[in-house]
């Protein structure tokens, strides 16, 4: 999470959306920099709302936009999967080394989700809490040209980002079975990356 408080903008880091290369682009020039633990640094809107922005709100009588990247649902768990497909996970009950990518997906749709597909929701991410302050700038993750510009704009500065994170190359098959019956049970996944820009 990084915060710009001059230019009243919270850029929160939906997990797997690139928000890592974003951070250290961007550390040195915000106000306010979380890095850890993983439940702050990703803390979703519901999170960001009831603890950062009621901060902002006491203290100074003001608030943040939020902004925020989405990434399509089945690349959203492509990433996961392929995340936690790495080396130094291999033994851990969150390996997914052994898995197809269709095992995957089917994993996340079980409820409750084994804990290698316990990967969280990005529409979730996006839930504001009664009467409170929701995203105002979401931008598809594909979409980077607008995001880019959209910070250098309201920053006032170049940015330029480099490959973090990168994940190992895996097999991302999905048989028509359980993409239909993923969009069909996680509609709302869909529809949160559809509304946004």
């Amino acid at each position: 999470m990084l915060v710009f408080y001059k230019e009243r903008l919270a850029f929160l880091a939906v997990p797997k959306t690139g928000s890592t290369a974003y951070h250290t682009a961007l550390s040195a020039r915000a106000d306010f920099v979380v890095t850890g633990p993983p439940e702050l640094k990703h803390a979703p809107v519901r999170r960001y709302d009831r603890f950062f922005q009621n901060i902002f709100r006491k203290m100074y009588d003001t608030e943040m936009e939020i902004m925020a990247v989405v990434r399509e649902p089945i690349d959203w768990l492509g990433s996961w999967y392929k995340y936690r497909s790495r080396d130094d996970r291999i033994g851990h009950p969150h390996s997914t080394r052994d898995l197809s990518f269709d095992d995957f997906v089917q994993g996340y749709m079980q409820n409750p989700r084994p804990e290698f597909a316990d990967v969280g929701s990005q529409s979730q991410f996006f839930r504001t809490r009664n009467n409170g302050f929701g995203a105002t700038h979401v931008f598809k993750y594909e979409n980077q040209d607008k995001i880019l510009r959209f910070i250098q704009d309201r920053l006032n500065m170049e940015v330029t980002l480099q490959r973090e994170n990168v994940s190992p190359k895996r097999d991302l098959f999905l048989s028509p079975e359980t993409e239909k019956k993923f969009r069909n049970h996680h509609a709302e996944e869909f529809s949160c990356h559809d509304a946004a820009r």
